[in-house]
């Protein structure tokens, strides 16, 4: 071979490599994406956050931590999420093995009638032959993988991979989020339905005390039955309170992949949260939020798709081979009966209808939606965290004012009851509607708790707390 055969060849060779490197991009973070602004009116001081802390420190409750350690590991959707994760893995574990060659056994006996009527016999005979040819052979095939093909399909199964196991750890940090907010809400029920068994018992004294001062000519009967209307009030509330209890408790059953049944639980006033709400930085969600991280590996996965669709308009360099035995003969079969070959070929496409056009402007298309999606779910993040936040903050602020709003209508209705007993400074509409007032108070009251509560719980979620 020439000189100038040797340089032909080396120059081809080079443009080949150069058009290699340029039909494929390595995948980046995109830059496009801004995390500054994604908490609402919050200055940042520095990373330290409570999505780092394991939710057994978050929830000091006992009872609340073995109903979450049951749900993780009896829930079904996480039970369903972590088979997502295994098929996954056996994607990925094929894709790796498709850098190697295809391996081939082929085994077969092949029986052959030919007919030889009309050839060289004399009119009217016929003579049929029969014949049987024994193969065995080992046949290959390899794709080299000169454009980045295979590369690019082991790297969007890796992206899928991962983010079947971010979205292991979504439904992973939602579940438990779930559990702590309707348990939180189950003792909102149960202190509820309390301090409405209290005022019944409360009003039934009180029917009894009205209509002893009707005797005493003190109230008129218009009073007894504003009292008797007052204490069936309390008791409608009560059936109410007791169904929600029960739909809660079997909303928690249900969390905890078990059949419907009563919760072990404590009480709502000895629920601890933490005290340093930290948010830490906005960009930490990128590596805290499992559904954010979720969204980023979909976003992989079609930029991989992208660059796969590009392999398609440049050639394909497949090497073959076959070998084994061929014979008409059992007896000598493996003497004189060797066959092999070896054929090495390069595909270029031409022209096939648009497919590659086709695959090529689809797989770009669906890369800017999983990018659209990206950007969604870290501004959802930003929103949830948000209004976690400001949640937790009014129900702090109306803590103090509700507290002194129920100690206000307590002594009100102390003095209203005094003054329809002892003089006749007032009448008994006063007293109802202090009576009323103070319940509607008390039962605000619990839910401004369980706000407080489930803002914690929210936050943490929205943090991406929990999955740690």
């Amino acid at each position: 071979m020439t000189n100038s055969s040797n340089k032909y060849i080396l120059l081809v060779m080079t443009a080949v490599l150069l058009s290699a490197c340029s039909v494929t991009k390595k995948y980046e973070r995109p830059t496009t994406l801004s995390t500054d602004r994604l908490y609402r009116d919050q200055a940042f001081a520095d990373s330290t956050t409570i999505a780092s802390m394991p939710w057994q420190s978050v929830f000091k409750d006992e009872k609340l931590n073995a109903l979450i350690q049951k749900g993780l590991d009896q829930n079904l959707n996480l039970k369903n999420a972590i088979e997502n994760i295994v098929q996954a893995r056996a994607s990925l574990q094929q894709s790796k093995l498709a850098y190697y060659p295809t391996l081939q056994l082929d085994a077969n006996a092949t029986h052959t009638k030919q007919s030889k009527a009309g050839l060289n016999f004399p009119a009217g005979i016929n003579i049929n032959t029969l014949t049987t040819t024994y193969k065995l052979g080992l046949s290959t095939s390899w794709e080299a993988d000169i454009w980045g093909k295979l590369s690019s399909s082991k790297r969007a199964a890796l992206a899928t991979y991962l983010a079947s196991d971010a979205a292991k750890q979504a439904v992973q940090t939602q579940l438990i989020s779930d559990i702590a907010n309707n348990y939180f809400l189950l003792l909102a029920y149960d202190k509820q339905l309390q301090i409405t068994q209290e005022t019944l018992e409360s009003r039934i004294k009180n029917v009894a005390t009205i209509k002893e001062l009707k005797e005493g000519a003190i109230v008129t009967g218009a009073a007894v039955v504003q009292s008797e209307a007052n204490q069936h009030a309390a008791e409608v509330l009560i059936p109410d309170l007791k169904q929600r209890i029960r739909e809660t408790e079997n909303v928690i059953n249900i969390l905890l992949g078990q059949a419907p049944g009563p919760i072990e639980r404590g009480k709502l006033d000895s629920q601890i949260v933490p005290q340093n709400l930290a948010l830490g930085l906005p960009s930490q969600l990128l590596e805290n939020r499992p559904d954010v991280r979720q969204a980023e590996f979909n976003f992989r996965v079609a930029f991989e798709s992208t660059n796969l669709a590009k392999t398609y308009f440049y050639p394909s360099l497949t090497l073959t081979a076959s070998g084994g035995f061929s014979n008409l003969q059992l007896t000598d079969f493996f003497t004189n009966s060797v066959f092999y070959s070896i054929i090495g070929g390069l595909t270029q496409p031409i022209f096939n209808k648009g497919l590659n056009k086709m695959r090529l402007t689809t797989a770009q298309s669906q890369q800017l939606q999983a990018y659209n999606n990206f950007q969604q779910s870290l501004l959802t993040a930003g929103q949830e965290v948000s209004n976690a936040l400001y949640a937790y903050q009014m129900a702090a602020e109306k803590e103090d004012s509700r507290t002194k709003q129920i100690e206000a209508l307590v002594k009100a209705v102390d003095y209203t009851q005094q003054l329809l007993e002892y003089s006749s400074a007032t009448n008994y509409t006063d007293v109802l509607t202090s009576e009323q007032n103070l319940l509607a108070a008390q039962l605000s009251g619990i839910n401004d708790n369980l706000q407080k509560l489930q803002a914690v719980v929210d936050l943490y979620r929205a943090l991406g707390g929990g999955w740690k």
